[in-house]
Parts: C-alpha cells; sequence; structure tokens
C-alpha cells in the first residue's frame, strides 16, 4: 500500500483465490474504496515506493506456494492519469523485499532470492530508470519492517533462517549500515510506518511463538529506543500500514505464515490515532503506553 495525495492506495498481494493484479483507492476523507486500474503483473509479495507522486512496484512472486516464480519487475502507477508503465527491471530477483524512498531515490533492500535471504541492496533513480549497486546489509533478511526518518533508512526484524529482533539503520549519504536497538521481541511480516519523528510497527507475526499478534511497538530512531503502543484490534501478519494526514491506517493482512497456508484472510481496515503528536512531548500513560485510540472503519 502506498499514499499519494491523501489517498491510499492497495496494490497487488494474495488472498484464498490466489495472486492478484487489483488495485484499490481509499479515501479517508469520504471513508469509501474506488476500484482503480489492474497492475500489470499480478503478484505478492512485492515492495512499493512513491516518488513525486508516483508509486512504484519491485519484484514480488507470481506464484502462491514457492519461491519459483520470483521476479525482477518494476511497474509504475501514476493515480493521476490512473495507467501503468514498465520501467527498467530490478538487477535481481527477490520476494519480501523493503523499498524506501530516500531524496528521490528508492533502495530496494534485501528480500528471498531463490533458496536464500539476500542482503543485496540496489537503488532506483526514477529520473533517469536506472539501478546503483549500494552497501549490502550485514546480513541476508525479507519480510522486515522498513520506514524512513531524517534521511536515514531503518529495517526491523523479519526472517532469515529464524525470525529476527534485529533494527538496522542506513545512511545513503555515507552508504553504511549500522546496528541498533533490538525490536522487544522478534517478528516477521509486520509494517512499519513513520509519523512524527518516530515509527510505528503495527501487528506481524511471532512464526512459531505465538503466531499473529495485535501488538503496537513504537521506536525513537533520536534516542534509540523502544516504547510499546496501544494495541490493535485485529491481531494479523501480512498487513499494510499507511499514514495519512496524521494518521495511521492499517489494511488487510492475514493469520497464516507458511507457502501453503494463508489462513485467515482479512478486509478490515483500521484507524490509528497517536495523541499529543502536535506537542514537543508525547503523552505516555502510567502504564508506559502512548496514549493513542484505534478505530475499525470501512472495510475494503
Amino acid at each position: 500500500a502506498a499514499a499519494v495525495d491523501g489517498k491510499i492506495y492497495v496494490i497487488g498481494g494474495w488472498n484464498q483465490t490466489g495472486k492478484l493484479s487489483t488495485v484499490e483507492e481509499y479515501d479517508p476523507t469520504t471513508d469509501t474504496w474506488t476500484r482503480k486500474a489492474d497492475m500489470p503483473t499480478a503478484r505478492k509479495g512485492m515492495a512499493t515506493s512513491v516518488v513525486n507522486g508516483k508509486i512504484y512496484a519491485f519484484g514480488g512472486s507470481t506464484v502462491v506456494q514457492a519461491p519459483p516464480g520470483l521476479l525482477t519487475t518494476v511497474e509504475e502507477y501514476d493515480p493521476a492519469t490512473n495507467t501503468w508503465t514498465k520501467k527498467e527491471d530490478m538487477p535481481s530477483k527477490r520476494f519480501g523485499a523493503a523499498a524506501v524512498a530516500v531524496d528521490g531515490k528508492i533502495y530496494v533492500i534485501g528480500g528471498w532470492a531463490a533458496g536464500f535471504h539476500t542482503s543485496v541492496v540496489e537503488m532506483y533513480d526514477p529520473a533517469t530508470d536506472t539501478w546503483q549497486k549500494r552497501a549490502n546489509v550485514p546480513r541476508g533478511l525479507g519480510n522486515t519492517g522498513f520506514a524512513s526518518v531524517d534521511g536515514k533508512i531503518y529495517l526491523f526484524g523479519g526472517s532469515a533462517d529464524v525470525v529476527l529482533s534485529t533494527t538496522y539503520e542506513y545512511d545513503p549519504v555515507t552508504d553504511k549500515w549500522t546496528q541498533k536497538a533490538n525490536i522487544p521481541a522478534p517478528r516477521l511480516l509486520l509494517p512499519a510506518s513513520a509519523l512524527d519523528g518516530k515509527i510505528y510497527l503495527i501487528g506481524g507475526d511471532t512464526h512459531g511463538g505465538g503466531g499473529p499478534t495485535t501488538s503496537v511497538l513504537v521506536y525513537d530512531p533520536a534516542t534509540d529506543t523502544w516504547t510499546d503502543g496501544t494495541e490493535m484490534q485485529t491481531a494479523r501478519g501480512s498487513l499494510a500500514t499507511v499514514v495519512v494526514d496524521g494518521k495511521i491506517y492499517a489494511i488487510g493482512g492475514h493469520t497464516g505464515i507458511t507457502w501453503g497456508n494463508i489462513g485467515t484472510v482479512f478486509a478490515t481496515v483500521e484507524e490509528y490515532t497517536p495523541e499529543g503528536l502536535e506537542s514537543t512531548t508525547t503523552a505516555v500513560s502510567p502504564q508506559g503506553k502512548l496514549t493513542t485510540t484505534w478505530g475499525e472503519i470501512k472495510r475494503r
């Protein structure tokens, strides 16, 4: 999912019917959904990012249950014209990568590469439609949470041979990675959204350690510390989160974790409103949780 001009676009994925090419636009102002032009390549596990009002979809898989079918495909969606354009392929095939935009460039990081988790980082320049190799992540990983704050990129958790609790910071200026404070609990298939200088990790799965979760964790890059947030109403992994007008929208997801078991698939959309964001100090309750509220809104 991605946001452009106050609208949210939910793209591709999978459900019990298989992989999807669908694009649905959500307007938070009117709480309505609109079907838009399908993505040319039906796929799941791709990463998306936004530059100059256009959404870019990277990689993914054309099959449901196994790594064969991994893609290098890059497609650009223009919400203004409701059209898709094929762009230069990624140098590396992968599924479950991260894609983060900083200063007009998009960094595609890690993912599953047909038999192993890759540490490869490739930078895409939408202005020139070209790719450039950058410094690898310290370890191969995929299905991470990812976000950027103040020009730095952050990766959270994900999967390697085990479920990870690591946090990595990447500086595009120096092309260097730094390990930061671990997530309080290992997690994968989790989204991360940056809001007011903090990063919110919402839901995800512990993969054998308890299943999908409602947990919300808040990371402060300035202090390299973690705080508990108010829990989401619906436990789920593989959901998407998007920020619009100071609110985080949690969309879709499912309870399954293996290639062959998707579990329960959700059309649920929940809106998360952190309080105190207008002030310089975030309000904290006596229990140490951020003072926040959740509300379920219209399902897809």
